[in-house]
């Protein structure tokens, strides 16, 4: 003869918790009798007490995402005790942002091909018989800078060697 416990299996939490399922048990739609392990890892890390204070609270709309967001957090903590969910988001995170550059990378490569396409002598260098000349009436590109007396010889400039020789910049006989 079947009793009618073995008819209504009670919930994962309190089969763990041993005890009876009443029809107004709190946990019975959040954890049905197929997943033990999510109620476990959850009394785990935040206790049944806990849990029941906190579906008590809630309004019965919340009580759902309440619940799978204690079950991701407690199975982040079996898996990493240390940081749980908060180390899988920063690893996503990077993540991310590995990808954005690499979006980012591809696109600018993209760009840079489909410029080349249009104008294919966009990027080749100018012919070596053209060489740009420095403006003489303000200071160019290409022209020196003013020098300032130092207080002392900078080590590419000293021309001297060492007995007091002045040499013509390195490309004197040895």
């Amino acid at each position: 003869m079947a009793s009618s416990s073995s008819y209504n299996s009670p919930c994962a939490a309190c089969k763990f918790l041993r005890r009876k399922c009443t029809p107004g048990c709190i946990f019975a739609p959040y954890f049905p009798p197929e997943e033990p392990q999510k109620f476990a890892n959850v009394h785990k890390i935040f206790g049944a007490s806990n849990v029941t204070k906190l579906l008590n609270e809630l309004l019965p709309h919340q009580r759902e995402d309440a619940v799978n967001s204690l079950a991701y957090e407690a199975e982040a903590r079996v898996r990493d005790p240390v940081y749980g969910c908060v180390g899988a988001i920063s690893f996503l995170q990077r993540q991310v942002q590995r990808l954005q550059k690499e979006l980012e990378s591809a696109n600018a490569d993209l760009i840079r091909f489909a410029c080349n396409e249009i104008n294919p002598t966009a990027n080749l260098p100018p012919p070596p018989s053209i060489t740009p000349r420095p403006r003489s009436s303000s200071l160019g590109f290409y022209q020196q800078p003013p020098a300032f007396p130092l207080p002392y010889p900078l080590p590419w400039n000293d021309t001297s060697d060492p007995s007091g020789n002045i040499n013509d910049g390195g490309e004197g006989n040895m």
